[in-house]
């Protein structure tokens, strides 16, 4: 056939008819009813997507914490090694047992010793983080004791006993008395201390011919209402005997003494001390008395008739060649003066 062909979707007879080949959604209306079912099916499967994918999260950021705290260090709730010895290796003090129960503090959580004297001022400006407060330093014993012995031999009061007055101290080997160490290592310490805005009361300054007794140390520190007193001394222990060691008073209730109350802030600090010292000084522990550096005493006059917080501190055995080396060294005494300081200040700031 030569002819032209009909196409198949036009009728001879009529309008033609819908183009087979032709998009069926070209009308916008047909495209819209065409995605609807889609979207309807999108709102609900997205929603459910993104609430599972934040679920995921949260269980992967909880899992990494948990594992992360795990690890993590813990800080014990008391000093390391934290014990007090109640026995005195000499056989003459009374043991802490001694004084009842009740005798010895239970460990109580030591600071770090930098953690108040990071704080510190230095000197000429800047915060002062002891401003307001008062400490009494007591240098032991004084060099013109020797010279008198009647007035330092007389018998004081000192609660459950009584004791002299006071005595002569010891010394190196050399001849290095303990007098002039403590006291220089006191004038030191209140240096630093008024650097930080301390009130410094010194029981004595060098500036008296003997003394003063046991128990005018301890009055002149209440007296003060100081809220901290250290004691600063060095031992004439046997010369096999080294290092340093921290005395904190017993509980002794008897006549005018009651350290009822300052027995628990006494081996805070006494446990700062101890901390500080040894970290600034280099100094063991004392390998003849006490335990871990720590001693308690019911025997101390300077101790029983304290009202305010007070430790004492043996900073060696001046009888020891290697402890009286360093004692009798300006630099290590700086040293041990910045610690007496530091844990001062970590007491006094904590």
């Amino acid at each position: 056939m030569t002819g032209r062909t009909t196409p198949h979707h036009v009728r001879p007879d009529g309008p033609e008819d819908p183009d087979p080949y032709a998009d069926p959604y070209a009308d916008p209306a047909r495209r819209a009813a065409r995605w609807r079912p889609a979207a309807k099916v999108a709102a609900v499967v997205l929603p459910v997507c993104l609430i599972g994918w934040l679920g995921w999260q949260a269980v992967a950021n909880s899992s990494r914490d948990v594992t992360s705290n795990a690890s993590a260090p813990r800080t014990p709730s008391y000093a390391e090694g934290d014990r007090v010895d109640g026995s005195d290796a000499d056989g003459g003090s009374p043991a802490a047992s001694a004084a009842g129960p009740g005798a010895a503090a239970a460990p109580s959580a030591a600071p770090s010793p930098s953690a108040g004297a990071s704080a510190a001022a230095a000197p000429g400006g800047g915060p002062k983080p002891l401003a307001g407060r008062t400490v009494l330093l007591d240098p032991g014993h004084n060099t013109g004791n020797a010279e008198h012995t009647a007035e330092i031999g007389r018998k004081v009061d000192i609660g459950n006993s009584r004791k002299e007055c006071d005595t002569t101290g010891t010394s190196t080997n050399a001849g290095y008395p303990e007098a002039e160490f403590t006291l220089d290592v006191v004038h030191r310490a209140r240096q630093i201390l008024q650097d930080r805005g301390a009130t410094v009361v010194l029981t004595q300054d060098g500036d008296r011919p003997w003394g003063p007794c046991i128990d005018e140390r301890a009055r002149l520190g209440n007296d003060a209402k100081a809220d901290a007193a250290v004691s600063v001394h060095a031992d004439g222990a046997p010369s096999s005997g080294t290092g340093f060691h921290v005395i904190m008073p017993a509980r002794v209730v008897a006549g005018p003494a009651d350290t009822s109350a300052i027995v628990e802030p006494s081996h805070r600090l006494g446990v700062l001390l101890r901390d500080a010292f040894k970290a600034g000084t280099g100094e063991p522990y004392s390998s003849y008395i006490g335990q871990q550096g720590l001693d308690t005493r019911s025997d101390l006059g300077g101790l029983n008739l304290s009202k305010v917080p007070k430790v004492f501190i043996e900073c060696g055995n001046m009888r020891n060649s290697g402890d009286a080396q360093r004692m009798a060294d300006p630099q290590w005494r700086q040293s041990a003066a910045q610690a007496l300081a530091d844990a001062l200040t970590s007491y006094l700031t904590g």
